[in-house]
């Protein structure tokens, strides 16, 4: 089985264990949710780990689920997730695809209506809704049964559950609804929350968190907001719409005074908010969304109320925790301890590695599209102090090696005319070469001493076995001029998981010879994965955030690397390109 089944498998046992009773199972539930993001996301695959026993290399993953994984990848099949399964139709299944249905609701109507095909399940409950056959059910009513047929047209459409928006699609959707938000004179402060706070990679629904003392008006301007499609609910302190691109938006508005709990209560995760009720209940005290209760004589209750964040974390003793590493690994008792890392920030970044211009390299892969005059003009803006342009290389099919000397003779001129006529910024001259199947870099010895380094990279035969694919990658990174290397795991974000490797042996060679790795931030990449950023900071590996940018307008992609950076732990020391230019060519020469 493959990653992406095992984390469905795990979605459908947790789906069973709320089914049967969501209040005694709460933490099993939880448990497996947890398991099923974990192996969903993670670079290599189970069956792999299992065989060389590195199962633990899993965050947040129990030592029973651990168990069961096992069992499952030797046996093809788990007793346990049998017992938990074996009394829950599996139509109810691909209805928790739908957007709006819960585990609840799909076993109501497949029960109900005896539906036991899952092929046919969604078509089933469509045609049910349309006959009008779903309204007279207790606790379902004309309007539930509209947003049903709603939900599956939606689902038809390309909505899902699992189908989630990149993080820059879904932060420059927040950021319109944002800007519009601001413009009411009764929404004092207004901030993002949940997975969208977090800057993971992938975000479901955008949830917004309004400060106001005046909610009422808030929420009709909220609703009138003109780019959404429908309204799904109206209440007194929140709403939901989807907007006109099928992106669901909530809003919840909170009074000022208690804000900062409400910030910190729905920005998650499940995992790090239970770790702090933990935290607090020893402390005698209970945390909600609207503050802190501590209980007091004669068994009485007296609530705080936090109107910032930082106020809600200092009242526990705790230093305020960055919104990205809220994921339960260790940040509370950093925090207790006052050791939690400072993160890398966007204002810390002095240049981009890996840019590609319009010059005519006549490239093995795709060109760039502005000029090196014109990205320069951008790098400017952004406050960097050097950059470096990385073209692929020449197409090496299309040339001979004599051609491609010609063209990087040409390129390296062009570059040190630039270098020698602007003093505002310096220019590195490197190149994104292929690292070919055999292991060799894509272009001879002669063509790379005219580059200051390389930034090296995997552009095809993804299908080979993580042994060989290790070795691949690690002889292109042997050679003296490559120093970088480039979307390191291969993934496509929805697209493609990327290729595997055995990344404690990448790790050893990167600090063994000085080699760096790179967060991409182009917005399909994201790459390295931030759970990867994390064991590198902790191997104190060097890394590099680059935008892959093909065309000026691009650049702006760095701040999403940044985000990648931050959820990995990462701070200003671990990454490269906070270096000024003098120190960053010195590492570049070593």
């Amino acid at each position: 089985m493959t990653n992406i089944e095992i984390a469905r498998l795990l979605r459908n046992v947790a789906a069973s264990y709320a089914i049967k009773n969501e209040q005694k199972f709460r933490f099993q539930m939880l448990a497996y949710l947890k398991a099923s993001n974990a192996i969903e996301h993670f670079p290599s695959e189970v069956k792999d780990l299992i065989k060389e026993e590195k199962l633990e290399s899993i965050p947040g993953v129990g030592p029973s689920i651990k168990s069961h994984l096992k069992e499952l990848i030797k046996t093809g099949k788990v007793k346990h997730f049998d017992s938990i399964l074996n009394d829950i139709p599996p139509s109810v299944f691909p209805l928790l695809d739908v957007p709006s249905f819960g585990p609840k609701k799909a076993f109501h109507l497949v029960t109900e209506f005896k539906l036991n095909d899952s092929k046919t399940v969604i078509e089933d409950i469509k045609d049910l809704a349309e006959k009008g056959k779903i309204s007279p059910l207790e606790g379902f009513g004309e309007k539930s049964e509209k947003d049903i047929l709603q939900a599956i047209e939606e689902y038809k459409k390309g909505k899902t559950k699992s189908k989630r928006m990149t993080l820059p699609f879904a932060s420059e959707t927040a950021e319109l609804l944002l800007s519009y938000l601001k413009k009411h004179k009764d929404v004092l402060v207004v901030e993002p929350l949940g997975s969208l706070r977090r800057k993971l990679s992938t975000i479901g629904d955008i949830d917004f968190a309004v400060s106001t003392n005046n909610p009422k008006d808030v929420i009709k301007y909220f609703v009138l907001y003109p780019y959404k499609s429908r309204v799904i609910e109206q209440g007194e302190t929140g709403a939901s719409i989807i907007t006109s691109s099928g992106v669901q938006i909530d809003l919840l508005t909170q009074p000022p005074q208690s804000f900062g709990s409400l910030l910190q209560h729905f920005t998650g995760s499940k995992n790090h908010n239970i770790r702090l009720r933990e935290y607090a209940l020893k402390k005698g005290l209970s945390l909600s969304e609207k503050g802190i209760k501590k209980h007091m004589a004669h068994d009485t209750w007296h609530m705080a109320h936090f109107d910032t964040e930082e106020k809600f974390y200092n009242s526990l003793g705790l230093d305020w925790i960055p919104p990205e590493i809220r994921e339960d690994h260790l940040e509370v008792e950093h925090a207790r301890l006052h050791t939690l890392p400072k993160l890398v920030e966007l204002k810390d970044i002095k240049a981009d590695f890996h840019l590609h211009s319009n010059f005519p390299i006549e490239p093995s892969h795709d060109m760039g599209r502005d000029s090196m005059e014109t990205m320069i003009k951008t790098a400017l803006k952004l406050g960097y102090d050097y950059i470096g342009f990385s073209e692929h290389n020449p197409s090496v099919s299309k040339h001979t090696s004599e051609q491609i000397l010609n063209i990087l003779k040409k390129r390296k001129e062009k570059i040190e005319h630039i270098n020698s006529s602007n003093k505002n910024i310096r220019v590195i001259s490197l190149l994104e070469i292929d690292i070919l199947t055999n292991g060799c870099l894509a272009i001879a010895n002669k063509a790379l001493s005219l580059l200051d380094a390389t930034v090296v990279s995997i552009h095809s035969s993804f299908g080979m076995n993580k042994e060989v694919m290790t070795q691949r990658v690690l002889k292109g990174l042997s050679h003296p001029k490559a120093k970088i290397l480039a979307h390191p795991t291969g993934r496509l974000i929805n697209q493609r998981n990327g290729y595997e490797l055995d990344w404690p042996q990448v790790f050893d060679f990167c600090k063994k010879h000085n080699k760096a790795l790179e967060i991409n931030s182009w917005p399909l990449r994201l790459d390295l994965p931030d759970i990867l950023v994390r064991e590198a900071v902790r191997r104190d590996i060097k890394m590099v955030i680059d935008t892959d940018s093909h065309q000026a307008s691009q650049m702006n992609l760095m701040q999403y690397g940044v985000s990648i950076a931050r959820r990995g732990w990462a701070e200003k020391k671990d990454i490269l390109n906070t270096l000024s230019y003098e120190q960053f060519m010195k590492w570049l020469k070593s």
